[in-house]
């Protein structure tokens, strides 16, 4: 699995959005979008290259009306140990 990270989304970005612009280039494991404080988000996908042609694709396109970030997350993960 491999997370990305979405910067720069404006306030109101929905989980909804990023599933439907995301999910285009693959399936999406998990979505979490950041709300305090808001304009970031993750969103995890089960191959890596589905997430690198999103990576490719969308950094600096625009999403929720805002042009945003887009890079393959760095660092360890928070959620569960392995």
């Amino acid at each position: 699995m491999t997370k990305v990270y979405i910067g720069s989304l404006g306030d109101n970005a929905s989980k909804r959005e990023i599933e439907n612009e995301f999910g285009y280039y693959g399936p999406l494991k998990d979505v979490w979008v950041a709300r305090n404080p808001p304009g970031f988000a993750f969103c995890i996908f089960d191959d890596r290259r589905d997430a690198e042609d999103a990576v490719r694709e969308l950094d600096g396109r625009y999403i929720c009306g805002q042009r945003v970030r887009v890079e393959l997350a760095k660092g360890p993960s928070r959620g569960r140990p392995r």
